[in-house]
């Protein structure tokens, strides 16, 4: 009952997580006239302070002196950092101006890229199905880059610095809250700077919006942080299959968002584009829940194999053992 219990609550975080996640683009406007990389920099001075308020009530310090003497550890996080600055400033910068669908679009595409990366960098190889999924993707970007006029370049470089990001974070294998400490911590100087530099030159928008708008900026490092410990949450209570359907949550909510709110358009072939994309997804996703059946049912029988094991060859302590002058018989069928 506890584990069901479990379950539910990190089923609970995990919504919770991809749910903000998908209506941050109603966020990133309110920010306006703030310009995306002056967001951005509030963003990671602000998350900063947020984490370590976080940090210091769960007393997790021990990390950092760990990480401080590990330089590979400490290049793959600075790499990192920089990666999902990218991904983080062309966010803003697209929802700010009225390419959410687009923006949306990257992260459909981000599973089939990671897929991609995993064949090319890491020599994985893949399913039957999986190698359709990516085909049928590479189709879907054809589809949109002919009815774009020119490929989606908002999407591909969302799609490409996540997935990268992703790659990176597998290589470090920190908790969540710790590494996103460590990126903040390593892009604070430089955020700091160019913020203290906007307002030394009068462009900083941070006082001169008043204080309404001073606030939403500093709120941007408890956007960021919350839905990240909260997909933390979710890791650790439900299974791996489980976050990874409902990682298609967030763009789902910004597809809707950007079509039904932003009224952004939706020509023909953009349709074709996306249809193809889901198609993809759909592909990945009963392929995934396949595989994860046949590998439990794989488990289980497994463990009953192991578990039946020792109950044959073990001797039943309250039987009585046969005479072998009498049952011959009896004695060689338990021999063999």
């Amino acid at each position: 009952m506890e584990g069901k219990n479990e379950q539910r609550t990190g089923l609970l975080y995990g919504i919770g997580a991809y749910g903000m996640w998908g209506v941050v683009p109603l966020f990133w406007p309110l920010l306006k006239p703030s310009g995306a990389i002056e967001i951005l920099a509030h963003r990671m001075v602000w998350s900063l302070g947020f984490v370590a308020i976080a940090l210091l009530a769960v007393r997790r310090w021990a990390w950092i002196g760990e990480l401080a003497r590990d330089p590979r550890k400490l290049g793959l996080i600075s790499v990192a950092a920089a990666t999902i600055t990218v991904n983080w400033g062309l966010y803003i910068w697209a929802v700010n101006n009225g390419q959410v669908v687009e923006a949306s679009l990257g992260y459909f595409i981000n599973p089939l890229v990671t897929i991609a990366m995993g064949v090319l960098l890491l020599g994985e190889r893949l399913r039957p199905v999986q190698w359709a999924a990516v085909a049928t993707g590479l189709v879907a970007v054809l589809v949109l880059a002919i009815g774009y006029g020119k490929p989606p370049w908002v999407s591909l470089v969302l799609a490409f610095s996540f997935a990268t990001y992703g790659l990176l974070k597998k290589k470090v294998n920190m908790g969540g809250l710790e590494s996103l400490a460590a990126e903040t911590a390593v892009l604070f100087v430089p955020a700091l700077g160019f913020l203290l530099w906007l307002a030394a030159t009068g462009e900083s928008t941070f006082t001169a919006g008043g204080a309404g708008h001073g606030f939403l900026l500093a709120a941007t490092g408890i956007v960021t942080a919350v839905p990240l410990i909260c997909f933390g949450a979710a890791a650790v209570r439900v299974p791996l299959s489980t976050l990874g359907l409902l990682q298609y949550l967030a763009p789902v909510f910004q597809f809707g968002l950007g079509v039904l709110y932003f009224h952004e358009s939706m020509p023909p072939e953009r349709w074709a584009g996306f249809a193809l994309v889901w198609l993809a997804l759909s592909m990945l996703t009963w392929d995934a829940l396949r595989s994860s059946r046949r590998n439990r049912a794989l488990a289980l029988k497994l463990l009953a194999t192991a578990a039946a094991a020792p109950a044959a060859v073990a001797p039943d302590p309250t039987s009585t053992a046969p005479d072998p002058a009498q049952a011959p018989d009896t004695m060689q069928q338990k021999i063999t």
